[in-house]
């Protein structure tokens, strides 16, 4: 069984914690995993855009010219396509993009992913991440302590304003509550910064 040592905000090691192999430990399921990201990328779709067909159009309702006798091609309609402010041919319309995988496939991606950081050393657990008003400076230094300035994700076992408002103004920050996680956000997060009280509540969600 993996373990990781549990650090305070001021980087020191204050105890050690086990993480479950069957979460933590598994051998990586990349197709898996690959499928869970790209489902998750499809879902960011809005599938909102859309414009006006030749029938949509408004305006050409008569003939532009007579038929014969005036030299030009004959013409039905100044909204055909291939006219200025005519309509557009096959038109994009508003439609839904998203996909739903199956509980066990999003399960399974999760582990793999937290195993891949647990495997690359990608993970710190904290003791707890807490702040009783908006400090940036204090968390900037917790994430120097532990070498996670450029890209970290930190994941927290319950929510705190402060934390999230005080490390949105950190580029590469990201915050979370473990009911929100997903495999793409823990994936290219960064280096994970997990309150032990998160370890707890990721195992329950991911059994």
């Amino acid at each position: 069984m993996p373990k990781s040592s549990v650090v305070n905000m001021s980087g020191d090691i204050v105890g050690e914690i086990e993480l479950s192999d069957s979460i933590f430990g598994i051998e990586p399921n990349l197709a898996v995993l690959h499928e869970s990201i790209v489902a998750y990328q499809i879902n960011q779709r809005q599938g909102n855009k859309s414009t006006l067909t030749r029938a949509e159009v408004s305006g050409g309702g008569r003939k532009p010219w007579r038929q014969k006798g005036t030299g030009h091609a004959r013409q039905g309609s100044t909204r055909a396509p291939h006219w200025r402010h005519g309509g557009v041919v096959f038109a994009p319309k508003p439609r839904e993009f998203s996909v739903n995988l199956n509980k066990k496939v999003r399960k399974l991606a999760m582990r793999s992913a937290l195993s891949l950081k647990a495997k690359n050393c990608e993970i710190v657990v904290f003791d707890d991440i807490l702040l009783e008003n908006y400090k940036t400076k204090v968390i900037y230094n917790m994430l120097e302590s532990v070498n996670a300035v450029k890209k970290s994700f930190i994941i927290l076992h319950k929510l705190n304003r402060f934390v999230i408002r005080s490390s949105s103004n950190i580029p590469g920050v990201t915050t979370s509550q473990v009911q929100d996680l997903c495999a793409y956000c823990v994936f290219y997060g960064g280096k994970l910064l997990i309150t032990k009280q998160a370890v707890a509540q990721i195992g329950e969600m991911c059994a």
